[in-house]
C-alpha cells in the first residue's frame, strides 16, 4: 500500500500536474483553492484521482461563502483571491467543496490515521508550528498512530510516543526557502517527506494576469519563486 498525501495546492495546477509519483491512493489535506489562479483545474484533479480529500479553511471559504480567517499578513491576498476563486468555480466545484469532511478516520494494513487540515481541536483555522508544546495536548486524546496535517506550509514530522505528527508541507505554495512543491509517502508503515522542481514560470504568468491588486501579484509571484515569504516592509510598501 503506497499513499500519496498532499496538502495546501492552492490552485496551483502547474505544480500539480508536474507530479510524478506512483501511488496506491491519494489523500489530500485541504486547501485546493485560493492563491493561485487555476482552482477549477485542481479541484477536478482531485475529485478524479483523490480517494480521501478533507476541508481546508480556504476551501471553507469559497464552499459557505465565508471568511478563511487568514492572519494579518495574508488577509487581502486571501480576500482579493477568495473574490477571484469564486468568480471562475461552478456550482459543482462549490458543491463539493461544501461537502469536505473536517476530520477523518481511517486505517490502512494496520495503522490507524487521524487527518485533518489544521489542528484536531480546531481542524480548520488552529495554527500550530511543528515543535509546539501544544501537539502533546493536540495528540494525547486520538486514536492513532500517524496524524496527518497541512496548514502551515511547512514539512515536518513529530514524535509523541508511539504516534507521529506529520505535515507534507505544501504542493502549491511551500514555504521552506525553496520553491520545490513538497509532499509526502506513506508506504507499508515508513513515511517520507519528498519534494520537487516544477515549471514556475508558467504558474507566475498565471498569477499575475490574476484581476487582483498588483502589489498582490508580485507578493504571490515571489512565494512562488523564493518558497519565501516577502518582508513586511515590501508588503506595506506595495499594497
Amino acid at each position: 500500500m503506497r499513499v500519496l498525501i498532499l496538502s495546501d495546492i492552492h490552485g496551483n495546477f502547474d505544480a500539480l500536474a508536474s507530479l510524478q509519483e506512483t501511488y496506491d491512493e491519494m489523500w489530500v489535506l485541504g486547501d485546493l483553492v485560493n492563491y493561485g489562479a487555476e482552482p477549477g483545474a485542481v479541484i477536478d484533479f482531485v475529485r478524479g484521482k483523490a480517494s480521501v480529500v478533507v476541508c481546508g479553511n480556504h476551501d471553507y471559504s469559497i464552499g459557505f461563502n465565508q471568511d478563511p480567517c487568514c492572519s494579518v499578513r495574508f488577509r487581502g491576498m486571501a480576500e482579493a483571491t477568495r473574490l477571484y476563486t469564486n468568480s471562475v468555480l461552478s456550482f459543482g466545484q462549490k458543491h463539493f467543496l461544501r461537502h469536505l469532511p473536517r476530520v477523518l478516520e481511517l486505517e490502512r494494513n494496520g495503522t490507524r490515521f487521524f487527518l485533518c487540515h489544521a489542528v484536531p481541536s480546531d481542524p480548520l483555522f488552529g495554527y500550530c508550528e511543528a515543535g509546539s508544546p501544544q501537539w502533546q495536548t493536540e495528540v494525547q486524546d486520538l486514536n492513532a498512530d500517524i496524524i496527518l496535517v497541512g496548514h502551515t506550509h511547512v514539512p515536518s514530522i513529530q514524535s509523541f510516543g508511539p504516534a507521529r505528527v506529520v505535515n507534507p508541507g505544501s504542493l502549491g505554495q511551500p514555504k521552506t526557502g525553496s520553491p520545490e512543491a513538497r509532499y509526502a509517502i506513506w508506504q507499508d508503515g515508513k513515511i517520507e517527506l519528498k519534494s520537487f522542481p516544477y515549471p514556475i514560470e508558467p504558474a507566475v504568468a498565471k498569477v499575475q494576469a490574476l484581476p487582483i491588486q498588483d502589489g498582490m501579484k508580485n507578493e504571490l509571484s515571489t512565494i512562488l519563486r523564493t518558497g519565501e515569504i516577502p518582508p513586511i516592509a515590501n508588503f506595506i510598501k506595495e499594497n
